[in-house]
Parts: C-alpha cells; structure tokens; sequence
C-alpha cells in the first residue's frame, strides 16, 4: 500500500478509521530539535472533529502518543513513531456499505485492490481520519523549518464560490500566518466567512455538502531548492498533496489562470534588492524551472465537498446487481474546508523539510 513517502525524510502512515488507533513513523529526521508539545498539540487541535457545527461531531482528543525518536525534550535523530488513539468509533454506522459502495468514496476501489479484504468502517486506511499522523508529522517538520527561517501558512480561499482576500504574493509577513494559525477560521477578510458560514449552514439543512479552495505559502525558502524535469519542487508537493482524501486539484502560482495570459504580463521581472534578488511579480509561485527562486512559495488546493451526505442517494448494490437507495448513516462533515488548512500545511511543510535536507546532502 503506498502510505510511505520521502527521500531524506520518509513518513509511513499506517491504522485505519476504526481499528484501535493510527499513527505515523518519521525516518531521517534531525536530531537536536526541541520538541514544542504546546505547538504540536495545537496543529493537532486545529485539525480535529467535533469543534463547532461545520465540523462532524464525532469527537477525538488526536493526543500523540511517542514511541521513540524524542529523549530529554529533543529528537534524537532516530526514526518517531506516535501513535494515535481512535476512542470515538461507531462502526455499526458502515454495516451496510460492503454491498452498496458509497459514491465519491473509495469503497469500491478499496474492495477490488484488495480483493475485499480492505476495512471498509469508516472509510478504513481511505478514510480523512489518517490525516491526524499527517499534521503530527508536519508540525515537527514546521518546528525544524522554523529553525531554517521557513514559516509555512494558509487560509481558506474559497467555500461554495465564496472568495476570501488572495495572499499579496510578493509580501507575505510571518505575523499574518501565524494571526492565521491561531484563528478558528483562518481567513483574511471577517465578511467573507460569514457568508462562507452561512453557505455551510444551507448545506447542512439540506443534507447536502459544499467544497472550496486552501491557499497555502511557504516563506523564507532560499533559492536553489530543487531539481528540474522528472523531480520538480511542484511535482514533490503535489504528490503529497494527492495523498489528501478529498484534494482533486494542485495548481501553483498564477496555475491555470496562465491560459489566459500573455507572456508579457506572465513573466515575472527580476530586479535587485540589496543583497537578494526577487521579482516584481510572482505568477510562477517561487518556482522556476522546478527550482525555488527565493519568492514566497504559493500553491493552491481544490477540497472537494463531503462526499458522505445524509441524501439519500443512488448506487449499485452489489449483491442484487441493482441501482438502489442508499441512506448514509454516521456524523459527517458539510464541509472538509474548514478543518482541512492544518492539513495542507503540514504536506507542504514535510516536503519542504525532505527538500531542504535533500539539498542539504541526507538523501
């Protein structure tokens, strides 16, 4: 199963939904990392069920557990192992789903790979619960990038249509990301989630789901980082990026709003400041080539809407060979958006810090 991913820092994902809990392994890390438990625990936080109605309310504290790899407040630069609980299951909710695969899920592809061995409770290894490890996992990666001068952020760009004010792409400061990460909702424009909220709330009433975009920056990257062609910075990010249930879309910079430019106003003009090079514009993300060029890192992700909605809906029943009704039972989320920009981030923060250590000679 491919839940392994890295070159200098390799992360294994591993549990399921409702089996006894989940966790993450991380090899290649550095040692002498102080580990910050007040801000991991609040990354983890940030992700969580069960915070306020736009979120499913199946509640999980998602304490890391250390195994190994932390000693005296510190890495030790051998693999880390946390393990994460699972004490909120209530598997009866999926009895159903073996004969009638759930649409948009991953029921019925899970069942043909693993010739039906797969635990299809919850989604299983599929589900969005395996995103906790993930965000463990980032929020170390995010405290040794800090040690680099590299602070990761987002906010949530987009619900059902509604826009929230872009990034100024060219100055992003280190307060408005961490203003940012400690909001419940984080968004630049206040006016902007309200009506966000409001198009969730619809949603709900309706049994009914809605989607949107995060948009994420990384800053202080030196330039120089990465390789072009077959192993790109934007080919690394978005591979872990893919590895997000519920993200269908990756696009850096301008992405494809370039279809619709010409290359006079695409380029981005380079100009000497002091001792650092920058440009006047940044519609390539930071990227040139596959290669940071000191620009603030941009990328935006696609969340797709929830697909597990109490509508009743359409799908084959296996057993009968039917169409059939299918009423999907269990607490979920009218909108994954809103929990789903720790996540991102700490994807973006794990392949930045594989990058760096890569650049640095430990692949």
């Amino acid at each position: 199963m491919g839940s392994t991913w890295g070159n200098a820092i390799k992360i294994s994902v591993f549990g399921e939904s409702h089996g006894a809990g989940i966790g993450v392994v991380i090899d290649g890390f550095p040692s002498g990392v102080p580990y910050d438990e007040a801000f991991v625990l609040r990354e983890m936080e940030r992700r969580a069920p069960g915070r306020n109605k736009q979120s499913t309310q199946r509640k999980e504290p998602d304490l890391p557990v250390i195994q190994s790899g932390i000693y005296n407040g510190k890495t030790t630069g051998t693999p880390i192992c946390a393990l994460i609980q699972n004490t909120n299951q209530r598997s009866g909710d999926y009895a159903e789903l073996a004969a009638q695969p759930r649409p948009g899920h991953a029921d019925y592809t899970g069942m043909v790979r693993y010739k039906s061995c797969n635990d299809p409770r919850g989604g299983g290894h599929f589900s969005g619960r395996l995103t906790a490890p993930l965000v463990f996992a980032g929020a170390l990666c995010k405290l040794w990038l800090k040690m680099q001068g590299v602070l990761v952020g987002s906010h949530i760009q987009s619900i059902a249509q509604i826009q929230d004010m872009p990034f100024d792409d060219v100055d992003i400061r280190p307060e408005q990301l961490e203003t940012l990460r400690n909001a419940d909702y984080p968004v630049n424009n206040p006016r902007a989630l309200d009506a966000m909220l409001a198009a969730i709330e619809e949603a709900r009433e309706a049994q009914d789901s809605v989607g949107g975009v995060i948009e994420c920056a990384a800053i202080g990257l030196p330039a120089g980082i990465g390789s072009p062609m077959l192993d790109t910075v934007e080919g690394r990010l978005a591979s872990l990026l893919f590895g997000v249930p519920a993200v269908k879309g990756v696009e850096f910079g301008a992405g494809f709003a370039f279809a619709a430019l010409r290359g006079s106003h695409a380029n981005d003009m380079f100009y000497q400041d002091g001792d650092m090079v920058k440009t006047e514009t940044n519609n390539n993300g930071g990227i040139n080539g596959g290669i940071t060029n000191g620009m603030p890192l941009m990328f935006r992700v696609c969340i797709k809407p929830t697909p597990s909605i109490s509508a009743v809906q359409q799908t084959l029943n296996i057993r009968t060979g039917k169409v059939e009704p299918l009423s999907i039972h269990g607490r979920h989320d009218p909108c994954i958006v809103t929990r789903a920009a720790p996540v991102v981030e700490a994807a973006c923060a794990i392949a930045l810090a594989d990058l760096l250590r890569e650049a640095n000679g430990y692949a």
